[in-house]
């Protein structure tokens, strides 16, 4: 049975599923993988906030030989204000598909399927591990199939993941690693008051400026032969007051740090706490890693995805570590992975779209990969 890529993608996009996901989008990718042979295993783990959430792990076994994994999410970011006809009715126009998760990263998991649905499996195991909190913590998400892979003792010898990576063009760059990230909440505490009588309050705000400053002056590295420096950037500052005569009772910050294979998220916290309990000891720092960074190292999957592209779009794709994370950093733990999927020009936006044609190289180009390394 076949599998078009455009028709399923636009089915996924029309099933709302902000993150964290789970139910009716997942049934439909159950009926497609079904009817071309997998085994499909489902499990919905955790309470709000972070869940609940759905997984999948779907097994396609054609005898013995190796395991290759492609994983995905269906989960997608709010719709946002401003589209044209609803964000979760798949429409075609002009040539691409339009709707919330045509680009991050439904139309990939279609292709995916359909690659599996015109391979000619003669041996290997053939899966898919797809979640419904990529988007989110991911508390509930990737690391629980991990979890579920390893109570059975399975492990895929490597990992195509559909994310959105190319840039300007389908097959322009490949990512081979993931910076990690850490986010960071800062609060400074005084003593609220009126600004006519500053000496009965004491002002958080000046010692926050002071730990703001400290830590955008830190150097963190100069980066490392695979990514590029490591970054603290602040995303927000305030008070819970508006008000002109008042002194606030505290002051927040938070912001966030990209970093590369040169540092670890445990290490930045603690540099990150004590620069600036140096400035006000009373200061509290939460945080929370949400992944490490890594790299995968040539090999197989390598020549397999390169090769792939340059048989189908006629282009050498970049080998990047660039851009936000994925689940990758989960999922380095079973094997090697290597992120790869359509342009991400409209990622997250609003009129966010695939151009059709795109989805259909994809799709063969999956189904090179896949070919490939279930060679033994």
């Amino acid at each position: 049975m076949s599998i078009d890529p455009v028709d399923l993608a636009a089915k996924l996009i029309s099933v709302p599923s902000v993150t964290p996901a789970s139910g009716a989008v997942f049934d439909v990718l159950d009926d497609a993988l079904r009817s071309i042979g997998f085994t499909v295993h489902r499990f919905t783990m955790g309470e709000a906030p972070d869940g609940p959430t759905e997984n999948m792990v779907a097994i396609r076994e054609r005898g013995p030989g190796p395991h290759v994994g492609f994983a995905g999410h269906l989960d997608v970011v709010p719709a946002g204000e401003g589209w044209t006809g609803s964000a979760f009715e798949a429409r075609i126009e002009d040539g691409r598909l339009i709707g919330r998760g045509a680009n991050d990263m439904k139309s990939a998991i279609a292709a995916a399927a359909a690659a599996a649905a015109e391979l000619d499996q003669q041996g290997g195991t053939l899966s898919f591990l797809i979640t419904g909190d990529e988007e989110g913590y991911a508390t509930y998400g990737t690391p629980r199939i991990i979890d579920w892979l390893n109570e059975r003792a399975i492990r895929p010898d490597m990992i195509l993941i559909g994310e959105p990576t190319s840039e300007t063009r389908l097959g322009d760059t490949v990512k081979i690693g993931r910076r990690g990230s850490v986010n960071f909440w800062l609060t400074v505490t005084g003593t609220q008051g009126h600004v006519a009588y500053p000496h009965k309050a004491d002002n958080p705000v000046p010692r926050l400026a002071r730990i703001v400053a400290a830590l955008s002056a830190l150097h963190l590295d100069d980066g490392s032969a695979a990514f590029p420096p490591s970054n603290l950037e602040f995303t927000a500052v305030g008070t819970p007051t508006n008000a002109s005569n008042l002194i606030p009772g505290e002051a927040t910050a938070q912001f966030n740090i990209r970093f590369n294979n040169l540092q670890r998220g445990d290490d930045l916290i603690a540099l990150v706490t004590r620069t600036a309990r140096d400035i006000d000891p009373g200061c509290e720092v939460r945080s929370r890693i949400s992944g490490e960074a890594f790299l995968t190292p040539a090999g197989k999957l390598y020549d397999l995805v390169t090769g792939a592209i340059e048989a189908e779009c006629g282009i050498s794709p970049e080998l990047s570590t660039g851009g936000g994370t994925s689940d990758g950093r989960f999922l380095i733990q079973l094997c090697p992975v290597v992120d790869f999927g359509l342009p991400n020009a409209t990622m997250h936006k609003v009129g966010e779209s695939a151009g059709i044609e795109d989805i259909r190289a994809l799709a063969r180009i999956y189904r090179r990969v896949f070919a490939g390394g279930l060679e033994a």
